[in-house]
């Protein structure tokens, strides 16, 4: 027994392996759940590795208490201990993830996903989730598989199994898997309107662009057609085919978005359609055809540059690309476009609040949407002659605008460094409570949490904002320098065929435009 005043070793080894309420710890560590490895180093140190190992504790606890017997905890507790891949896995998503650890103890088997350490799992991708989401039957089991599926993908996140562009390249497969399953269900539910039409969904955004966060809304764009009769001609009306159409669009995305007791999956959004808010949720083909040639807007071919089909009839998916893709690269060919682009910018920025502005790690000066606009305009002006161009990733279309020598390769390298680690940032601050946000948190806690799950473990706080400020600095800085440079608008007034120049005709151009070049 420890003396009064004195402190017990256990306190001294939990203020070394990083908690910051040690004496919690301790009461936790004495309790009936974990009586029997209070004092093993093995799960002291991997507590000590996570990012909150207070929080990591606590979780586990709670896993433990959740269990059905003593059989399922002992199993539990044995398979801790003796599988490293397990114990990293599970106490690190316990450590960085309150709202996973919540779901871990209403659903105490789902741990068992985390077993699993094979070479596929390492990089799973729509038909692995598929196969996880199958049993789902309603709104609330689609829910529940859905979470399993995002603590595998969030296990291999903080374990670094994976990189931050492979985890949103997954979570986009993970909504492409569930807007299926989704969609699935919709038409189970109303098989007469299944039979009536035919529905592609057009993925839009982070998802178009295979580069999703772990809490976003889903931006998609809804296409619709009458089926077809074997002679090729419409075998339902095309008001009557646009109603089924419009009627499971609707379902499918009231099952993600609707909350339960099970919470909500996310937000599907389909503002981006044509004519927005104000338009019909679907359309045929040739009426998104008309709209884009006809009325569209500079930033409706900007968002265009993502589109991707994702669920529904995949041949309708693909004829809606192949019709629009064409046009997206000769958006560039508008009057005042890049003008037009930088514009809605500095719109952007505006729009933020005051209180808000120094720490939003998406709008703000500094943020993800200044690489994001930066690149995409870029894209859309130099890839009309550049097909390598053509991806709706971001750090893809970063790297290939840097080996086509549109952006200098320090620059590209610098901004993709700091794309990556705001990128992180914004994936661990979501992650903690999967709540929507882009705000850099104030509180000590949980920058010291964010901190560490970056593996800044010396001081942090302090390493934290250096980082991130450092960052900022750097794509603001290069924002400006690509984003605003004059050759841009130059280049974009230039015809189809002149905008791949020969050595002699650049150098030319460049001498016309009042650039002298090295004597």
């Amino acid at each position: 027994m420890t003396a009064p005043g004195r402190r017990s070793s256990t306190f001294t080894r939990l203020l070394r392996h990083g908690f910051t309420d040690p004496s919690a710890a301790e009461r936790l560590l004495e309790g009936a759940e974990l009586a029997e490895l209070r004092a093993d180093p093995v799960l002291l140190e991997a507590l000590g590795a996570t990012a909150d190992p207070d929080l990591a504790l606590h979780g586990l606890v709670r896993l433990l208490e959740a269990q059905p017997g003593p059989t399922a905890r002992r199993e539990l507790l044995d398979t801790l201990i003796a599988a490293k891949p397990l114990r990293d896995r599970l106490l690190g998503v316990l450590g960085a993830s309150e709202a996973l650890g919540d779901h871990l103890a209403r659903h105490a088997g789902d741990w068992q996903a985390l077993v699993t350490y094979e070479p596929r799992d390492l990089h799973r991708g729509v038909e692995e989730f598929e196969r996880g989401l199958a049993e789902a039957t309603d709104p609330v089991s689609l829910r529940v598989a859905y979470r399993r599926c995002l603590l595998s993908i969030a296990a291999r996140d903080v374990c670094g199994t994976i990189d931050v562009a492979e985890t949103a390249a997954e979570l986009a497969d993970l909504a492409t898997a569930t807007l299926r399953a989704a969609l699935a269900l919709a038409e189970a539910a109303a098989p007469e309107d299944a039979a009536r039409c035919r529905l592609a969904v057009i993925a839009m955004g982070k998802c178009g662009g295979h580069e999703l966060n772990y809490v976003s809304d889903v931006d998609v764009i809804f296409v619709g057609e009458a089926v077809e009769t074997p002679a090729g001609g419409a075998d339902v009306d095309e008001t009557k085919a646009l109603r089924a159409a419009t009627s499971l669009a609707s379902h499918m995305m009231r099952i993600c978005s609707e909350t339960t007791v099970e919470g909500s999956i996310w937000p599907v959004d389909a503002n981006l359609r044509p004519e927005g808010r104000n338009g019909p949720l679907v359309r045929t083909l040739s009426s998104h055809v008309a709209y884009y040639q006809r009325w569209a807007k500079t930033w409706e071919f900007q968002a265009l540059l993502k589109a991707r089909p994702v669920a529904g009839d995949p041949g309708l998916g693909a004829e809606y690309v192949a019709a629009l893709q064409p046009l997206v690269w000769q958006a560039a060919d508008r009057e005042n476009f890049v003008p037009d682009v930088q514009k809605m910018r500095r719109r952007v920025v505006e729009t933020i609040p005051v209180a808000e502005v120094d720490r939003q790690l998406k709008l703000g000066p500094g943020g993800l949407r200044d690489v994001e606009f930066a690149v995409q305009l870029l894209q859309l002006v130099h890839g009309r002659a550049d097909t390598s161009l053509h991806s709706g990733t971001t750090l893809d279309a970063l790297e290939a605008l840097a080996a086509g020598g549109y952006v200098g390769r320090t620059d590209a390298a610098q901004l993709e460094e700091a794309y990556r680690f705001l990128r992180s940032m914004e994936h661990r601050i979501q992650l903690h409570r999967l709540r929507r946000t882009h705000l850099v948190p104030e509180d000590e806690a949980d920058l010291r949490r964010l901190g560490r799950s970056l593996g800044l473990r010396t001081d942090p706080v302090a390493g934290l904002l250096r980082a991130w400020k450092r960052h900022a600095s750097v794509v603001r800085r290069l924002h400006e320098k690509l984003f605003y440079r004059p050759l841009l608008d130059a280049v974009a007034q230039l015809a189809p065929g002149e905008a791949r120049l020969s050595p002699e005709a650049a150098r030319e151009r460049l001498v016309a435009l009042g650039y002298e070049g090295r004597r």
